[in-house]
């Protein structure tokens, strides 16, 4: 079935569950922070008893903490994409074009 075939009321429960969705990925991300930063601790500990070299676990600290980071840049990447996209919105151009004008305006003075 296509787009345009599609029954209003699938459109409509798309709609609702749209901030939901919204919603868990921003929590997703929180959760991913903190399991990164976990799994690097449980790594550096796992170095740590294998090789019994207590830096090993600074070295796990430091994986969970760059992975983590790794996280949020993808996470920033995605929405800095979507804004982009929005900015093209034809519905958002006349915003740039009053603020032109009001520019020239001040020039007048």
């Amino acid at each position: 079935m296509s787009e345009a075939q599609k029954p209003p009321q699938e459109e409509e429960q798309k709609q609702r569950l749209k901030p939901v969705i919204e919603g868990a990925e921003s929590l997703s991300l929180g959760i991913s922070i903190v399991v990164a930063v976990l799994i690097g601790v449980a790594i550096g500990l796992g170095l740590k008893k294998l090789f019994e070299i207590d830096w090993l676990l600074w070295v796990g600290v430091f994986i969970g903490i760059a992975a983590a980071g790794l996280n949020v840049f993808k996470a920033y990447s995605k929405q800095y994409k979507e804004f982009e996209k929005l900015s093209q919105d034809p519905r958002y151009k006349i915003k740039k074009q009053l603020d032109d004008e009001d520019e020239d305006d001040d020039r007048l003075y």
